[in-house]
């Protein structure tokens, strides 16, 4: 049965949007969803399903998740294997600063790829690879201009983790 590793989207953030992990377990359970595990309380979240399509996982999820809390969450899926990618481009960088990763619900264009890495400076550096965009900085992520804002503003939907999660995730799922 395929294994799809979502990442939810602006959760756990004020008292409004309040989703705890045992909570998403249950919904995703709900929905029909098999081997559901969660990491760290930020939505990231494995799911088995006999749904093959990425769009259709996201859509289930999203619904079950828009049922149980009253609130949509958006949600953006991967393969283990794209995961695996993804963590593996990280290790490219070879940078020692803070190494941020923005998961994009959809493949960003060529044009909006150029407009993110020509946001880059000194200190702040964007790399886009299939649907993640590497946030590479010198300085705090809460200073930085070049930050999950920035990437939205261009690519569309997307959420953040720090390379550590990335990497965790991996470990535990892939």
């Amino acid at each position: 049965m395929p294994t799809h590793i979502a990442f939810l989207r602006a959760i756990n953030l004020g008292a409004n949007r309040k989703f705890p992990k045992d909570a998403i377990v249950a919904a995703a359970e709900g929905a029909g969803f098999t081997d559901v595990a969660t990491y760290i309380n930020t939505g990231n979240v494995r799911v088995s399903t006999g749904m093959r399509s990425r769009a259709r996982v996201e859509a289930a999820l999203e619904k079950a998740f828009l049922v149980d809390r009253g609130f949509e969450v958006p949600t953006i899926a991967f393969t283990p294997a794209e995961l695996c990618e993804i963590a593996e481009h990280a290790e490219s960088f070879g940078h020692d600063g803070r190494h941020y990763v923005s998961l994009l619900k959809e493949p960003p264009t060529k044009a909006a790829i150029r407009k993110v890495e020509e946001l880059a400076t000194a200190d702040e550096v964007a790399k886009v690879g299939g649907r993640a965009v590497h946030l590479l900085l010198g300085g705090s992520y809460h200073e930085a201009k070049l930050t999950n804002a920035a990437v939205e503003k261009h690519l569309g939907v997307a959420t953040n983790r720090n390379v550590t999660v990335i990497r965790a995730l991996v470990e535990r799922w892939c």
